[in-house]
Formats: C-alpha cells, sequence, structure tokens
C-alpha cells in the first residue's frame, strides 16, 4: 500500500458561524494514487479543496499532511510543504507570457529547486509541447485549453507531492478532456498523490484508486474502484443519476 500523504479526519467547516457545509468529512490521498471526490453540485466538493488550502478554516477535526497538521498554514506557502492546487478557475496571469507564469512561482524558490529550474522548463515544454511555441504569448490570450495546459505544466515544473485538481475538464471539449486525465494519470505514475474533483462521475470512477461520494457535506460512500463498477448503494446511484 502505498504511503498516506493527506488525511482528512471529521472535518466540519462552514462559511458562516451557524451554517456548516462540510459536516465531519473524512478522506485521505496516498502518494502514487488517485483518489476520486464525486457528487452533485453544491454537495461541498470545492469547499473541501478551500479548506485543505487553508482558505477556509476547519471548526472542528484534523487535517494532516505527512502526518503533520497544516491548519493556519497560508495558502501561498503549502508549495513549500509539497502540495499544490490547480483550481477550477484560471490562476493565470492574463498580461504575463506563458512562460512568466510558469517560471513566477518557482522565482524565490531557488534553493529549493538547486538549480534545476532550466532542466525542468525544458521537460515541461516538451511534456506539453503546444506550449512551446506559445510560450511568449500573453496567457490571457490563450484558448481555454491551452490556459489549461499551462495550469498543469506549471503544477509540473513545481513537483509537488500532492496535487489537487478541482474540475479539470469542465467546459473542455471531449478531445480536450481527454488529454487532461492523461495528464492525470501521468502525474499520480510519477509518484504522486491526486485528490481529482470532476463532473464526468464515469471517468473519475474508472481511473481513481479510491472514490468517496459527497453529499450535504457528508461523505456517503467510499471504497475502490471495483465497489463502484459493481452493486453501489441504492440512494448514492440515484441522487447521482447513475447506473454503473
Amino acid at each position: 500500500m502505498h504511503e498516506r500523504l493527506l488525511e482528512l479526519d471529521n472535518v466540519t467547516a462552514g462559511y458562516a458561524q451557524d451554517i456548516d457545509v462540510l459536516r465531519e468529512v473524512s478522506l485521505a490521498v496516498r502518494a502514487g494514487e488517485v483518489s476520486g471526490l464525486i457528487g452533485l453540485n453544491g454537495a461541498g466538493k470545492s469547499t473541501v479543496v478551500k479548506t485543505i488550502c487553508g482558505f477556509l478554516a476547519p471548526k472542528s477535526g484534523r487535517i494532516e499532511f505527512d502526518g503533520q497538521s497544516i491548519a493556519g498554514i497560508e495558502p501561498h506557502r503549502l508549495i513549500d510543504r509539497g502540495i499544490c492546487c490547480i483550481p477550477q478557475e484560471s490562476s493565470l496571469f492574463p498580461y504575463l507570457s506563458v512562460e512568466e507564469n510558469l517560471l513566477l512561482p518557482l522565482q524565490g524558490r531557488a534553493k529549493r529547486f538547486a538549480g534545476a529550474i532550466d532542466a525542468r522548463y525544458e521537460e515541461a515544454l516538451e511534456i506539453f509541447p503546444a506550449l512551446k511555441e506559445k510560450r511568449r504569448a500573453q496567457a490571457g490570450d490563450l484558448s481555454g485549453g491551452q490556459q489549461k495546459q499551462v495550469e498543469f505544466a506549471k503544477a509540473w515544473l513545481q513537483r509537488p507531492r500532492m496535487c489537487l485538481i478541482d474540475e479539470p475538464s469542465i467546459g473542455l471539449a471531449p478531445i480536450l478532456a481527454e488529454g487532461v486525465f492523461a495528464w492525470i494519470e501521468k502525474f499520480a505514475q510519477s509518484g504522486m498523490g491526486i485528490l481529482l474533483i470532476d463532473h464526468n462521475v464515469r471517468r473519475v470512477v474508472r481511473m481513481s484508486d479510491t472514490i468517496n461520494v459527497l453529499s450535504l457535506g457528508r461523505i456517503t460512500a467510499s471504497g475502490g474502484r471495483e465497489d463502484f463498477q459493481g452493486d453501489l448503494h441504492e440512494q448514492v446511484r440515484q441522487w447521482l443519476g447513475l447506473d454503473f
């Protein structure tokens, strides 16, 4: 069994004092594996990511990475712990070039990356070849699919131990979405732990080692891929509107 990187233990969180969006959520992410999080719109999936990243403080429960609490750590410092996030919305600076967006997170961390920045940058352009000819273009002038490539290339450059990926295929044509899922598989094969949220439930189930179902802020089902391809709990099948 792979090393456990992230653990949420009975985490409750919300945006208002008396309204809990997440209720006693427990899940884990292991190195080299994809942990899928599925649920209907409004179930609280993106809130899980915001809570892990420190944008929302949990009211109770534990969030640990590599056996240590990450509660209270500023979001922009998580990469120093080996945690990276590819958000649903673009995090690129539209008036900076592709190259500047890729290299910006590495600035000020030269000691950590020990002179490997140039080599990593060239490697990223080999993995994402469409960016090579666009590297001087402003990020805001790219198509949605190209911007998503920059997001993934930027994460690859930072070499995180774990990557949180929120709705990576939303708004993309099916052929572009397939490319996104291939990148996620490459990330996991490299040893990264992945927490994946995507509206393409069947694809998430197919590529995840562990699947967690979130409904109204609670984990209502959890298990391996084989559990969800077989006879899933009738209630979960109904509210997902699927028949695996």
